[in-house]
């Protein structure tokens, strides 16, 4: 993909200098085509100085935090919203889940304050240590804050890449419950003829620790279970919540792409800091 981008960007780049070679006369054409090399290889020096790794790894975190917090934030709502509908009949025996979603919700904001700013800041620590911009700027030098930056991004980097993991696996479990969901009023629906059967089939709110043990109905079952999985706040929740599960997948990817590009340009940095005048801060 990035030898593509190169490889587009050169043409334009022959375009444009041949469009500048050409509004010149023929009698000075010859004297100026160092001038028109001049501009070919300023042209290719910033196409080459652009992180694609880090590029793509940036957009792809925007769009992975993006689809978890929006989708997330909005799954909680309507989340509550369901298990009071449904599930339970005094306020008192929610008020526990109504808090940890509204704290969710909280965490939510400050994912998708502190990932924008993050990222931004790894894109630029990409054009930072880009072979690509120390080759073309021979006089650029590494230096021991440069590095000691490198390093800390590489671990801070590192350590959420796990964190998002075990947020990756936590995203599962909503997902999974609302599958469950699906799965049983799909056999509820299939074995309608017998409503014997389908009384004994429920999905139970206290038992996945939504709800205490003391909450009255804290369960679905038969005929109003598929009259909940019917409703249009059902296969809304659970789509977004399926969203939030990529959403969190995707930052899962970026940041690790985002580990390995770090890791290349300090080894990069580390190399060409040897072949420097000596490192400063």
């Amino acid at each position: 993909m990035t030898w593509t981008i190169l490889q587009a960007g050169q043409r334009v780049c022959l375009q444009l200098c041949s469009l500048r070679e050409q509004s010149v006369t023929l009698h000075t054409s010859t004297a100026l085509l160092p001038t028109v090399m001049g501009c070919y290889e300023c042209c290719m020096r910033c196409l080459g100085g652009v992180p694609y790794v880090s590029l793509l790894a940036t957009l792809l975190c925007f769009s992975g935090i993006a689809l978890f917090c929006g989708c997330g934030h909005q799954a909680l709502t309507e989340s509550e919203r369901l298990i009071e509908t449904y599930f339970t009949r005094e306020h008192q025996d929610y008020i526990t889940l109504a808090y940890l979603i509204e704290y969710f919700q909280y965490i939510i904001y400050g994912l998708a304050s502190f990932f924008s700013l993050y990222c931004i800041v790894l894109l630029a620590e990409g054009f930072y240590t880009t072979s690509a911009v120390r080759q073309s700027f021979g006089e650029f030098r590494s230096t021991v804050c440069g590095r000691c930056l490198s390093t800390m991004f590489i671990v801070i980097t590192f350590v959420l890449v796990v964190v998002w993991l075990l947020v990756f696996s936590l995203s599962a479990l909503p997902v999974y419950f609302f599958y469950n969901m699906a799965y049983t009023c799909h056999t509820i629906s299939v074995l309608s003829e017998t409503p014997s059967s389908i009384n004994q089939l429920c999905i139970d709110a206290r038992q996945y620790g939504l709800l205490p043990w003391t909450a009255v109905p804290g369960k679905a079952c038969g005929m109003t279970l598929s009259n909940v999985c019917k409703t249009r706040e059902f296969s809304l929740i659970y789509d977004h919540y399926i969203a939030a599960f990529a959403g969190a997948g995707m930052t899962v990817l970026a940041l690790l792409t985002f580990t390995v590009s770090t890791t290349y340009n300090f080894a990069v940095l580390r190399y060409l800091g040897r072949k420097g005048i000596g490192p400063r801060c």
